[in-house]
C-alpha cells in the first residue's frame, strides 16, 4: 500500500476530496505529523510532502466552499522518535493553519504525554496558531488523556475529540487503551460547571450498547463505576 501511495500523482488526492463532496461530504479533513519518521512509516512520505497533499485537498474543498480540519499526530511523542520538539509541532501546526485549516486537532497519537508537556508543546503552538483555531486528541495508554485535557482546558482550548467507551487507539502503541472515553470528559467537564449539552446518561447507555455490539468492555471509568453501583 505504501508503493501505491508514493506513485498516485498528487492531484488525485484533490480528486478524491472532490468526489467526497459529491458523494455529500459537508467537511473533510488532513492529516499530518509532527514526526518525520512516523509520517514516513505511516503515508509513506516526508512530513513537506505531506503537507504538500493537504494543500493539493485545501485547494479543492476551498474551491467547493466545504470547510477543512486538519489534525497533527505524534504532538507529546512518537512510536519511533520518542521525545517530539514543541518547535516541530508548532512549525506543522502553522503551516496547516495557514494553508487554510479552520481548526487543528493536536493528537497525543501514542498516549505518552503528561500535562507539563502538554503545556510546553501548547505554549510554543499558541505563539503561532490562535488558540481558538485548536483542539486537542488525546489517547489515554498512560492514564494521563483526562489530565492532559483538562491542562489544554486551562489554557484556554475549549474543543476536545474523545470517543464514547473510550474506543479507539493507535496500532503502534503497545498496550494502548484507546481515546479520552466521552463519558469521563462530560462527567469531568459537569463537576467544572461546564455545559455541554450531553446528557450522560443517554451517553452512558449508548456505551453500553456499543460496547455489547462489539462484545468488548468499557474503558471509560464513570461506566465502571455506574455498574458497580
Amino acid at each position: 500500500m505504501a508503493t501505491m501511495r508514493k506513485v498516485l500523482p498528487r492531484r488525485l488526492v484533490g480528486l478524491a476530496s472532490l468526489r467526497a463532496v459529491a458523494a455529500g461530504a459537508k467537511e473533510v479533513t488532513v492529516f499530518g505529523a509532527a514526526s518525520e519518521l512516523f509520517t514516513k512509516k505511516n503515508t509513506n512520505c516526508s512530513i513537506d510532502e505531506s503537507l504538500q497533499r493537504s494543500d493539493e485537498i485545501l485547494r479543492a474543498a476551498r474551491a467547493a466552499g466545504i470547510p477543512v480540519r486538519g489534525y497533527v499526530s505524534c504532538v507529546l511523542g512518537c512510536p519511533y522518535e520518542g521525545k517530539i520538539s514543541p518547535a516541530k509541532v508548532a512549525e506543522v501546526t502553522k503551516k496547516m493553519y495557514s494553508m487554510g485549516c479552520y481548526e487543528i486537532s493536536l493528537g497525543d497519537t501514542i498516549g505518552v504525554g503528561t500535562p507539563g508537556i502538554m503545556k510546553d508543546m501548547l505554549s510554543a503552538v499558541m505563539h503561532e496558531v490562535p488558540v481558538a483555531a485548536l483542539a486537542v486528541h488525546c489517547h489515554d495508554t498512560y492514564g494521563q488523556a483526562l489530565a492532559n485535557t483538562l491542562m489544554a482546558l486551562q489554557m484556554g482550548v475549549s474543543v476536545v475529540d474523545s470517543s464514547v467507551a473510550g474506543l479507539g487507539g493507535c496500532p503502534y502503541a503497545q498496550g494502548a487503551s484507546g481515546n479520552l472515553a466521552t463519558e469521563d470528559l462530560v462527567y469531568m467537564l459537569s463537576g467544572l460547571g461546564i455545559h455541554t449539552g450531553v446528557n450522560l446518561q443517554k451517553l452512558l447507555e449508548a456505551g453500553t450498547f456499543i460496547c455489547q455490539a462489539l462484545n468488548r468492555k468499557t474503558s471509560s471509568k464513570v461506566a465502571q463505576a455506574t455498574c458497580k453501583l
